[in-house]
């Protein structure tokens, strides 16, 4: 008998949905380029909802100079794999401190859907 090895920790993240409008690029007060989208993923249906179609609309962020070249050509609609790792941001809202969650894309790839 095999015993099975205790799994390792890890923080990966896979997405394939559609763009959700366009991506925007902005310049943080560090000179580093942040390139910021949105995806849409369709949840799979379940039992009793009705038949509603409902979605999750996730932040994707691109900080490695290749990856936010692809993310600057997506169109709103686009399909795409996202390859990547969940994050938590802090950020300060005027007087406040919030934070949200995004998923830091590594890799991204145009791909069909249908």
């Amino acid at each position: 008998m095999t015993k099975k090895q205790p799994a390792a920790p890890t923080n990966e993240v896979r997405l394939i949905g559609r763009v959700s409008g366009d991506p925007t690029a902005r310049t943080l007060p560090s000179g580093d380029e942040l390139v910021h989208f949105r995806v849409v993923v369709p949840r799979p249906p379940r039992a009793g909802d009705g038949g509603k179609r409902q979605v999750d609309t996730i932040d994707v962020a691109c900080w490695a100079a290749r990856v936010r070249t692809s993310a600057k050509k997506l169109p709103d609609g686009q399909g795409v794999e996202i390859l990547g790792s969940l994050r938590r941001r802090f950020f300060a809202s005027g007087a406040t401190r919030s934070s949200r969650y995004e998923v830091e894309a590594t890799r991204l790839r145009r791909v069909g859907l249908t």
